[in-house]
């Protein structure tokens, strides 16, 4: 495998980190790892970058409410984050074939 150089491993990792600033909101709730559409009504956390961790910066009654306070910062993520090209995908594993027949009892 070849080795990427420290400096584009950097840049790449810069790319896909928030911009200080930008704004995301949580569901203040236990189950943290659902998605966001999940429970519409319930209250939301918003949080904000501030170049180094997630800082909270206040409360939002529900999904729209909190939509409405953070933008439309979800394109710009998305387009941040980069896909790997087809030439450098890993070629796909042969499928498995036993060495020698097997029978049923």
């Amino acid at each position: 495998m070849e080795e990427e150089p420290l400096e584009e491993w950097a840049a790449r990792r810069d790319l896909r980190r928030p911009t200080a600033g930008e704004r995301r909101a949580v569901p203040l709730e236990d189950q943290t790892e659902r998605g966001a559409h999940v429970a519409p009504d319930a209250p939301r956390g918003l949080q904000e970058w501030d170049g180094s961790q997630w800082v909270p910066v206040g409360v939002a009654e529900d999904l729209p409410a909190a939509a409405a306070e953070t933008g439309d910062g979800a394109d710009a993520r998305a387009a941040r984050v980069s896909l790997p090209r087809f030439g450098k995908l890993p070629p796909a594993v042969p499928p498995w074939r036993p060495t020698e027949p097997f029978h049923r009892p």
